[in-house]
């Protein structure tokens, strides 16, 4: 899904979410340095979004953008547990760090925060499989995103950690 999708949704005079423009100094503090270590891996983050519904969204960063689901439980670190994973719009990178609250009458209006954060190694990436191994705070390990029925245009997936 493109970043159009986002911009659309948005008014931007509005929302304390941030446009779909990369800044100068966002990417000058996500390359140079995480924990210490020059970022070889991409970020990842986990929102919990008190929206109409509390829901978890995991944010997967791909091409300079944020790959995007919206978990309705909170994610699991136990494998016998699947999450449903829908699909969303594409965020821009800057997303990653936002948290805060997004106005009544707005897109998502709600609280947002920052559930977990680190960074993702892809160990494989199909049109209908992603499976990550998750560095974060929270999740560590590996991770699998299977699209369900695939053929179709569907945009649910399952989460689940790998045993």
């Amino acid at each position: 899904m493109k970043l159009e999708e986002y911009k659309d949704k948005r008014n931007f005079r509005k929302t304390p979410e941030p446009p779909a423009e990369l800044s100068e100094d966002f990417c000058k503090e996500v390359i140079t340095k995480y924990k210490g270590k020059t970022l070889k891996h991409p970020v990842y983050v986990i929102q919990k979004h008190q929206a109409s519904r509390l829901h978890y969204d995991l944010r997967l960063e791909e091409s300079n953008t944020l790959t995007s689901w919206a978990i309705p439980k909170e994610p699991s670190e136990n494998p016998k547990e699947k999450r449903l994973a829908v699909q969303t719009e594409d965020h821009p990178i800057e997303y990653a760090n936002f948290k805060g609250t997004i106005p009544e009458g707005n897109y998502g209006a709600g609280k947002v925060e920052i559930w977990d954060k680190g960074t993702f190694e892809a160990i494989e990436r199909t049109e209908n499989k992603f499976i990550v191994n998750l560095k974060g705070k929270k999740l560590k390990g590996v991770y699998c995103l299977i699209k369900l029925r695939p053929k179709e245009d569907s945009k649910n997936w399952l989460f689940f950690k790998k045993k």
